[in-house]
């Protein structure tokens, strides 16, 4: 099985950086996802797309991968790089 290994971005709704310390493992989806007929819901055969697991570092990620016997890929995380600026330049003309 594929599993890949990943620290989650912040999202759209969120201010804070508090769910992006972790390290996250989700499985790779086996089966292609398809329309259910009846009510159209997306759905898929494999249930192991729904279980997402949450270590404190890389390392402890990796080694529980290896320890089930799992190929695992670990995706970089992003840092952030925090642009300093005043408050001044809220209020700077600026060219049109």
């Amino acid at each position: 099985m594929q599993v890949r290994i990943f620290r989650p971005p912040k999202t759209a709704m969120q201010s804070g950086r508090h769910n992006t310390h972790q390290w996250v493992l989700e499985y790779e989806p086996a089966t292609p996802r398809r329309p259910e007929p009846l009510m159209g819901w997306v759905s898929s055969g494999d249930t192991l797309n729904q279980v997402r697991m949450h270590f404190a570092t890389v390392e402890d990620a990796v080694a529980f991968a290896k320890r089930k016997g799992l190929s695992y890929t670990v995706e970089p995380s992003q840092e952030r790089r925090p642009r300093p600026r005043n408050y001044a330049d809220n209020f700077k003309p600026r060219p049109s």
